[in-house]
């Protein structure tokens, strides 16, 4: 099972999206679609009927998950995926189908540091970085710190790596002096996270985004004692907790979520399934023991 899963906050075509990028990569597939239930809705979900509430979908055999939950976070560069292609051939396929529609950040062509490289966002505002050259992992989440987050890209990547056991950093690459970046920081680095690759770099231009909630890390835990462990550690603005979710010192969202959550969500009663969303809805960190009690409606002994 994989650890950690991007995952991805659409606007209301996460479903149109989910098949979209599938059809591109291959050992690709939709696993399974929640939708919100038919209405009428009411408060934040209102107008979300039969939207997607939770998508889970594989992009050459890694996992991805998305919903629709309207307008109020977008996508932003600060968080890429950035793309490894085994061919020039490849990679110009890949970026004729990812660009329809979008917009072009860095052009595709050679580079310094690659043979075949470009930065775009697609049409649905979602940043991918393509470049000429295999590797074990074919799509790897990209973290640019940026503005108040300049520099801290090293201070963050040793951070998660003290959270999660098989990882560490694996590869760093410095600006020197006289570069485009301060010297010192992180120009491109590679770390692992539960056997996952992630990168991420600083950059000091004046960009106008950051992180955002649009693209969060769902971390799949084993216990409440694992939730409690990595929501004390992650968690740094109280503003942000909600249903799981949560906001890091350095902006970057995370839902630290227990596989009983989703398990009691899709219990084939569908009344029993209403009684835990409505308890996970009123919940910040997410309480296990609370959501047992919601779909048996009865207290569980104490231990």
């Amino acid at each position: 099972m994989q650890k950690i899963t991007p995952f991805l906050w659409f606007s209301t075509q996460a479903e149109e999206a989910m098949n979209f990028y599938t059809s591109i990569f291959p050992d690709s597939r939709v696993i399974s679609i929640k939708r919100y239930p038919d209405g009428p809705l009411e408060g934040p979900m209102a107008g979300m009927e039969g939207k997607v509430l939770t998508g889970i979908f594989e992009l050459a055999g890694q996992r991805f998950m998305a919903l629709d939950g309207g307008p109020t976070f977008k996508f932003t560069p600060a968080i890429s995926l950035f793309v490894n292609c085994e061919t020039a051939a490849e990679v110009d396929e890949m970026w004729g189908k990812l660009s329809g529609g979008g917009s072009v950040l860095m052009p595709l062509q050679q580079y310094p540091f690659s043979e075949k490289f470009g930065w775009l966002e697609d049409k649905y505002g979602l940043s991918w970085q393509l470049t000429l050259g295999a590797w074990a992992q074919k799509i790897t989440p990209f973290l640019m710190f940026v503005g108040e987050q300049h520099g801290k890209a090293e201070e963050a990547m040793t951070f998660y790596t003290s959270l999660f056991d098989n990882s560490g950093i694996k590869q760093i690459e410095r600006y020197g002096a006289g570069a485009a970046g301060q010297e010192g920081t992180v120009t491109h680095a590679v770390f692992n996270l539960n056997g996952q690759a992630f990168m991420a770099m600083d950059s000091n231009l004046e960009h106008a985004f950051t992180f955002t909630e649009a693209i969060s890390f769902y971390v799949d835990c084993e216990s409440q004692a694992e939730v409690d462990r990595l929501w004390d550690a992650l968690s740094a603005h109280p503003e942000a907790e909600q249903c799981g979710w949560l906001k890091d010192r350095y902006g970057v969202s995370w839902q630290i979520i227990p596989a009983a959550l989703p398990e009691l969500m899709n219990d084939p009663d569908p009344e029993k399934a209403k009684r835990v969303m409505d308890a996970m809805l009123q919940m910040k960190k997410i309480d296990i023991r609370a959501l047992q009690e919601a779909a048996y409606e009865q207290k569980q002994p104490t231990e």
